[in-house]
């Protein structure tokens, strides 16, 4: 025991410290600023496309949405996995940890992916905004495996899943232009499913043993509904950040902002509804009242308008309610795990 503790000691650090140096090697081989963040690049660009107003670099454009997709992957995403009774700590820690070394890795991966040029990864604010998208998933699935992996054990899981990731979206978003600004096939729906083949896989009988660790308590449901208050607010913002500027990007904020109001009240009546006296699930209010903002996001630059922005909500409220309801009381295969 004395010996497995010390190799647990030396082992996070190890991977932790080798894996920034390679970061750190990396990026001085492969990673440059691109046009618009170079000082002799944005002269060029300037002077090309007759810019008189450093304003309409992209940075102006882009960085508010950053910073909004970055507090909800940091704080939003950490505070919502708080809701085990033993793992609060763990749960904002770890998810720090692992979109810290995400953030970085996607960086690169999805450089080599979309803007590498002359043997160099181009790198800007709409690559920070990416790289902030490709850890949302690993954070979506972090949330299946929370309290059941080890710290080394997730940071593995984020090496590969940023990999497929960007694989993935390459295959969907370049190969096959699939339209998907809010990422609702390429970060919620990937970062779901692998986040449960990953605790398919992992599962081990013993784990059984503590299922009492794995309920919620008043104050880690409390803290739990910071993280999604963040996600509520700062989801038009996720749907928006890379949409082209102008009504596209306009009309992503509102189609989100209209889904994720009608998602809320959809959702406390249900959850009122399929409770013993009416008693709001907590759960519920955690997780179904954001299924607006996902649903809504790969049409979120479209057409919709108001009234069919306030109508996904709607039924997403009422799909995604039932499902909680159905897969943590009556499927045996996700009560499994």
């Amino acid at each position: 025991m004395m010996a497995r503790n010390t190799d647990m000691r030396w082992r996070l650090p190890l991977v932790c410290l080798l894996w920034e140096l390679a970061m750190i090697i990396l990026f001085g081989v492969f990673v440059r600023f691109n046009a618009e963040s170079d000082i002799a690049g944005w002269e060029k660009a300037k002077q090309e496309k007759n810019i008189t107003s450093d304003a309409e670099n992209d940075f102006y454009f882009r960085y508010p949405s950053f910073q909004d997709v970055h507090v909800m992957i940091f704080v939003g995403f950490g505070f919502l996995m708080t809701f085990l009774q033993r793992y609060g700590f763990g749960a904002v820690a770890f998810n720090f940890l692992l979109a810290a070394f995400g953030i970085q890795w996607a960086l690169l991966v999805q450089g080599w992916f979309h803007t590498f040029e002359n043997g160099k990864i181009l790198i800007g604010v709409e690559s920070m905004i990416g790289a902030d998208f490709c850890v949302g998933s690993v954070c979506i699935a972090f949330g299946a495996v929370l309290g059941k992996i080890s710290p080394v054990q997730l940071l593995i899981m984020t090496l590969f899943q940023v990999t497929l990731f960007s694989v993935n979206e390459y295959i969907l978003l370049d190969l096959l232009h699939v339209k998907d600004a809010g990422g609702s096939m390429t970060i919620h729906t990937f970062g779901a499913y692998f986040g449960l083949v990953v605790t398919a896989i992992l599962y081990r009988p013993n784990l059984e043993q503590t299922k009492d660790k794995q309920g919620s308590v008043y104050h880690s449901d409390l803290f739990s509904m910071i993280g999604t208050l963040f996600l509520w607010m700062y989801w038009p913002s996720f749907n928006s950040a890379i949409s082209d500027h102008g009504d596209a990007q306009h009309r992503a904020a509102i189609n989100t902002y209209c889904s994720l109001a009608a998602c809320v009240l959809t959702t406390v009546a249900f959850s009122s509804l399929l409770q013993k006296k009416g008693k709001l699930n907590m759960v519920h209010i955690q997780n179904a009242t954001l299924a607006g903002g996902v649903a809504v996001g790969t049409a979120a630059e479209m057409m919709l308008t108001a009234y069919g922005s306030l109508i996904v909500g709607f039924i997403c409220g009422i799909v995604s309610t039932i499902g909680f309801v159905y897969f943590t009381v009556r499927a045996p295969l996700f009560r499994k795990y």
